[in-house]
Parts: C-alpha cells; structure tokens; sequence
C-alpha cells in the first residue's frame, strides 16, 4: 500500500530495532530525528550526492539549523515506518523540509498512521568555517526542480 506522494517528495522504509526504544517498549523521542536525518542523507544520494563526496568538492555540508515536531503516536519494537520528505523550500543557502514518519494501517482511510510530523530547516555551510555559504549553482539548480 502507498501513501499519495508530491513530485518533490522521497520515502524510506525503517524497522525499528530494540536498540531505538525506550524502557517503555516505544520508540525514544530522539530516535525519530535519527530516522528523519536518514531520510534526508537517502535522498541526497538518491539525486546524485553522496555527503563525503560534498565534502571533498565543493567543499559544503548540509547541517540542521531548527527542527520542528508534533509527536502524534507511538512507534513499538519490530514496526516498519515510511520515512518520507517533501521539499517546501529551496533559497540562495537554504533548505526547507516537511518531513513525516508513518506506520501502514489498511484499516482508515488512506492507509497510513501519521506518528511523526514536522519541519526541518538546514543550511549549508562550509565545514572548515563552520559559515553560512552558498549551495553551488549546479546543485542548486537541481534541487530547485524538485521544489
């Protein structure tokens, strides 16, 4: 079953291990940023661009400048979540996410549970200065179509 996607969006499966909960049972809350982050590091790749590559040439890294989430639901030990992202917002040194984390349900409509919902807001810099820099023409341009 799959969820309605925009053009400008991309999604990951992620199982949830022992390891990423809590002594609950549920998924510990900062595990979630792990799996949204992953999200964005896949689609990176997806479109072309491996972050160690990034870092030898140009020279840029993408780093979380505020992140913004609504804790709907609990995740539990052995789930398999949708990861996913859209692209709201692409600026001359910025990115702006929506990002969602999803558990399939085929009882409601739609079919999906939404757990996680949130913004992410990331710039890019360069890692030597840790500053605000431009992302590159070529990339940006690219990243751009997917808006």
């Amino acid at each position: 079953m799959k969820h309605e996607q925009k053009p400008n969006a991309f999604t990951i499966p992620v199982r949830i291990y022992y390891e990423d909960t809590d002594a609950g049972g549920v998924v510990y809350y900062a595990n979630y940023l792990k799996f949204l982050e992953r999200c964005r590091s896949e689609w990176l790749r997806e479109i072309g661009h491996d972050q160690a590559d990034l870092l030898r040439e140009p020279g840029i890294a993408f780093v979380v400048r505020s992140v913004s989430l609504e804790f709907l639901k609990p995740a539990r030990l052995d789930e398999l979540l949708s990861v996913s992202l859209e692209v709201e917002k692409i600026s001359r040194s910025q990115l702006f996410f929506r990002q969602h984390i999803r558990r399939a349900n085929p009882t409601i409509e739609g079919g999906w549970t939404e757990l996680v919902s949130g913004k992410v807001h990331v710039v890019c810099v360069n890692p030597v200065l840790m500053k605000v820099t431009s992302i590159p023409a070529l990339i940006r341009t690219k990243l751009e179509t997917l808006q």
